[in-house]
């Protein structure tokens, strides 16, 4: 299957009601595991990749292995990939759109792209924020799935109406700036969500957290797409650890 091709089954997946759920992986060795589950495309998430390879997560991990651990995925499986590109190891506009340029040429379809200030406070102003999307759209093209995050939810903790008017008003931003996804973190609540998505023209990603509404839920709200970010690894990490803690006692 060419790029164009796996672009646009991947960017199909996306329907409102219908979600694309995308479990996230780590190496070639997970995503084997979950396209024998019946995965209709694939995501790292930079956390997991992080873990599994001893560095934190925040951009820690090189650039370089980054790129490479894509292309290794590409190269061993058939379904889309998209990559979490955290803030695309950059925060001028050019040079990130540069290192997605990259990304794309690994053969992945997509990646998610933060607002949070990495290593920082809070998110990003968002007139830079639409400036980095612009940069990275005209850098790789139409055929790339920008899944542009915004980590609002993330970092406060009332999570109240005036805080959903702020991720609209960064939704809507994203989608002129030429994001194909909106991507809210935490976000959970169906009330909430519905308004996100009636609001901001991009399908909506949530993700999906320890104590989260069921699936069904959120795709009753008009989720797209749903992730599940550090947690899969996390409890493999832990059953892991049980299994290895019996067999050494």
């Amino acid at each position: 299957m060419s790029d164009q091709s796996k672009f646009e089954t991947f960017a199909a997946l996306h329907v409102p009601g219908d979600p694309v759920v995308l479990y996230n992986i780590w190496d070639v060795g997970s995503a084997h595991a979950v396209v024998k589950a019946g995965a209709k495309a694939l995501a790292t998430g930079s956390h997991p990749v992080a873990d599994a390879n001893g560095w934190p997560d925040g951009q820690q991990v090189p650039i370089d292995f980054a790129l490479a651990n894509a292309r290794r995925i590409v190269e061993a499986v058939e379904l889309p990939l998209t990559v979490d590109f955290e803030g695309a190891y950059s925060t001028d506009p050019e040079f990130g759109g540069r290192n997605v340029a990259l990304l794309a040429d690994t053969g992945a379809i997509g990646c998610n792209f933060e607002d949070q200030v990495i290593g920082g406070e809070g998110v990003h102003p968002l007139d830079l924020q639409v400036r980095r999307i612009e940069a990275i759209r005209r850098a790789v093209g139409d055929a790339f799935f920008i899944n542009a995050r915004t980590d609002l939810f993330l970092k406060a903790e009332s999570h109240d109406d005036a805080l959903v008017g702020q991720v609209i008003e960064r939704g809507k931003a994203f989608a002129d700036a030429g994001a194909s996804g909106f991507f809210v973190p935490r976000l959970a609540d169906p009330v909430q969500i519905e308004r996100v998505v009636r609001e901001v023209p991009l399908p909506l990603n949530v993700i999906a957290f320890p104590g989260a509404p069921p699936k069904s839920t959120w795709a009753a709200a008009g989720v797209a797409r749903i992730s599940h970010g550090p947690f899969p690894h996390r409890a493999l990490m832990a059953q892991l650890e049980e299994m290895a803690r019996a067999a050494i006692a």
